[in-house]
């Protein structure tokens, strides 16, 4: 007597993109294309057909298990699938693989790297480092990039550990500016002016005008233009000359 063959209820994918929901105490997921995803939810894309790689909604897409409609109607109230699936691709997580995480820490790893370079100098050379080893001290130094926050925000816990944890000698780069703006004003805001200073390399005051070149931090740049704008009537000016490499 044959075998009967009884058919399966799973569905194996790869390659794709799950989208977690958790609900009533149980996981829902939705296998989507990567690339996808991200335009749905900011309604670019609006035909599920080219989101999904398949209309089903799942317990766990990487074993093919779907849900059950009992599951489905207690969680969501229906049993529509489109409408179940809307509901999970917009609050749903997306959960990303292990080799792709590798990748996606690798890609800002080397965009920490590189932003590193640009703000940063060889103190013997006063030129900059090449990124990749700007890369081999942030290894050195056991710097850990953090996956949820962009690369501009992880530079300056960056540059502070390879100062204090590598062998690699790595000073900011800083701007050179000057300032000038009337007299008058120059008395009146002098001390803020030169608060944002980390050395002054000229200080003149005439009978009209009062001049500054000093050296910044690049960040301070901004503070002090929105202070002349502010305070001096369009009279007073802050100019970018060079950037300049300093000790801290």
């Amino acid at each position: 007597m044959s075998k009967i063959q009884q058919p399966s209820n799973q569905i194996k994918l790869t390659n794709v993109s799950v989208v977690r929901l958790k609900k009533a105490g149980k996981r829902f997921e939705v296998a989507c294309y990567k690339n996808k995803i991200q335009e749905w939810r900011n309604g670019v894309e609006t035909n599920l057909d080219d989101v999904l790689q398949i209309s089903s909604v799942f317990v766990n897409v990487s074993k093919g298990e779907m849900a059950k409609h009992n599951d489905l109607q207690k969680a969501f109230g229906t049993t529509d699938v489109p409408e179940i699936v809307r509901e999970i691709l917009k609050k749903g997580e997306v959960q990303v693989g292990e080799k792709e995480r590798e990748h996606d820490l690798s890609s800002l790893r080397k965009e920490i790297a590189t932003l590193v370079a640009e703000k940063c100098v060889d103190p013997s050379t006063q030129g900059p480092y090449p990124v990749g080893m700007i890369e081999k001290a942030m290894a050195e130094a056991g710097f850990s990039v953090k996956q949820g926050k962009n690369a501009k925000s992880q530079v300056s816990e960056c540059i502070r550990l390879l100062q204090s944890e590598s062998n690699l000698p790595i000073q900011r780069a800083r701007m050179r500016v000057r300032v000038t703006m009337p007299t008058a004003d120059g008395n009146r805001l002098r001390e803020k002016v030169l608060a944002g200073a980390e050395k002054i390399e000229g200080d003149e005051i005439g009978s009209d005008r009062w001049e500054v070149i000093m050296l910044i931090d690049p960040s301070q740049f901004r503070v002090i233009n929105e202070l002349l704008q502010k305070e001096c009537k369009g009279k007073g000016h802050v100019e970018t000359m060079m950037f300049a490499a300093t000790a801290n």
